[in-house]
């Protein structure tokens, strides 16, 4: 869990970041892109966390 969690945020920052500089943004919409799509990032960790823990729960 600990290695996808990582990847996924590393994915949405650099989503962020990529986007922002491809299109020539700025750096404060840079920075928005990143907080937007790390909250995203979040939600797919929050739904990855309850369908592992559903199939082999931790105790």
């Amino acid at each position: 869990m600990v290695l996808v969690g990582v990847e996924v945020f590393a994915v949405a920052i650099a989503a962020g970041w990529a986007l922002a500089g491809i299109f020539e943004l700025g750096d404060t919409v840079g920075h928005v892109l990143m907080g937007l799509f790390s909250l995203l990032a979040l939600y797919i960790m929050v739904q990855l966390w309850q369908r592992a823990t559903s199939i082999e729960p931790i105790r």
